[in-house]
């Protein structure tokens, strides 16, 4: 050591700084010393004289074991001298790694409990990035929806907004276009009474607009405006678990059309297409015809014939139509539209997303028809796929498609096929009746009304 250091300065330092102080001069046995004896034994060492000997003589005239005790009880109180100065120094890192852990816990849990209540219930408040312990605590608040079932942690009393809970809300399905929906309790009309249901809750339980649901909702929390629902627990009176678990729908055995669907329209064309080319529920139905033949009003009219149709799940989709057409969809209203200008698999996207919903609801045991116009613009197999999802679930729901294209594609139940010259020439109904026509006509109409149209075929031919 180049510097002399003096009493004063060695009592004002910390025992970790004495202990390197001793080692860089040679003291002997400097960690068995109490620190003033260690100060001692520093002064001397650096006045060159031989440190204080009479604690050791002391020490060496004393029996073995008293002389081990005390060298123990130097050493206990050395090491709590040692761990007064680090212990806050620890405390911090042990609260950081505490922290640390809390919010870890926090979000693996939070990724367990797929499918929470609150998971993307509007209007949550956003959480910061920081506290990890705050954020914890707000995350095991917004799972109280689904901890409703367990027993409270530590013993405590249940919150007292819990008692909502076990109120069971049931109702009909409205999707939003976000994924998630509402419980209308008062169907068409919204009320402020109305239940919140998760998008992931609708993906799960594969629910559709017009679904009878029912099961047990909280009430909202802060910035929350309507209550949630818990779970859902009946689909259309079934058990949720049974319904989830059902024949996929492919494999549900398919049946002729049996029911027809009437149109009740006074226009000529939509008399000719409802008793010449008659369809039903689950019919594959194709409105052929070049352009300007009027096919998508003819779409348009049969939608609005079924509009509010009691019973009936209609779904509109616009792919590939002039952008003009999209404003002349103003009731019903489409589920997607989209022009012609957009690609391929954006139309295809919009086609198959109707399908899929309709899909669902026929699944269910209801009866859906999806209107498209049209899959001119659609690859092949593709719009050859929509018009195979139509079919008639025996002893089960229904979908129905009506769709527009320049040609058949086959495998239509029920083709109606336009006459662009007579439309040209206003010379309606402007059917095409040798391109016209529907397989097994007497499931829908018996055996008396498919002779008729073969009757009236025939007189239209001659």
């Amino acid at each position: 050591m180049s510097t002399v250091l003096d009493r004063d300065a060695l009592e004002k330092s910390p025992l970790a700084d004495l202990h390197l102080i001793a080692n860089e001069l040679g003291v002997d046995g400097f960690r068995r010393l109490r620190k003033p004896d260690l100060i001692d034994a520093i002064i001397a060492k650096q006045s060159g004289a031989e440190p204080p000997a009479a604690e050791e003589e002391a020490e060496e005239a004393a029996p073995a074991r008293p002389r081990r005790a005390r060298r123990a009880k130097a050493e206990v109180e050395t090491e709590a001298e040692e761990e007064d100065e680090v212990r806050p120094r620890r405390e911090r890192g042990a609260r950081i790694d505490a922290d640390v852990e809390t919010e870890a816990e926090a979000e693996a849990e939070e990724e367990a409990e797929e499918g929470a209540t609150d998971e993307d219930a509007p209007t949550r408040p956003r959480r910061g990035r920081r506290g990890g312990r705050g954020r914890g605590r707000g995350r095991e608040d917004e799972r109280d929806g689904d901890r409703d079932e367990r027993e409270p942690r530590g013993g405590r009393e249940p919150r007292a907004d819990r008692d909502a809970e076990e109120r069971v809300a049931e109702g009909v399905v409205e999707l939003l276009g976000n994924g998630s929906a509402f419980i209308r309790l008062s169907p068409p009309e919204a009320t402020d009474d109305d239940v919140y249901v998760s998008a992931a809750q609708v993906k799960r339980c594969e629910l559709v607009s017009g679904d009878r649901i029912s099961g047990p909702v909280r009430a909202p929390r802060r910035s929350e405006r309507f209550p949630s629902l818990i779970r859902v627990d009946t689909i259309n009176g079934r058990p949720a678990d049974e319904v989830a678990e059902g024949t996929k729908f492919e494999d549900l055995p398919a049946a002729w059309p049996t029911e027809r669907l009437a149109l009740g329209s006074e226009d000529v064309t939509f008399k000719a297409v409802e008793w010449l080319t008659p369809f039903g529920k689950g019919s594959r139905v194709l409105i052929a015809g070049g352009p300007r033949a009027g096919k998508s009003e003819l779409a348009r009219g049969i939608a609005d014939a079924l509009a509010g149709r009691e019973g009936i799940e209609l779904l509109v989709v616009l792919a590939g139509v002039r952008p003009e057409e999209v404003g002349d969809w103003t009731e019903p209203a489409p589920v997607a539209a989209v022009s012609f200008a957009a690609a391929p698999d954006v139309q295809a996207q919009a086609v198959e997303q109707a399908i899929e919903q309709g899909r669902r609801v026929a699944a269910r045991g209801g009866d859906a028809v999806v209107v498209v116009d049209t899959l001119e613009y659609l690859p092949p197999h593709l719009a050859r796929r929509a018009l195979a999802a139509a079919r008639n679930i025996a002893d089960g729901g229904s979908l129905t498609v009506i769709a527009t294209a320049p040609s058949p594609f086959g495998g239509e139940s029920t083709v109606v096929a336009l006459d662009a010259q007579l439309t040209a020439l206003r010379r309606f109904p402007a059917l095409d009746l040798p391109g016209s026509g529907t397989l097994r006509a007497d499931a829908l109409v018996g055996e008396a009304g498919a002779e008729a149209i073969a009757k009236a075929r025939a007189e239209a031919a001659g």
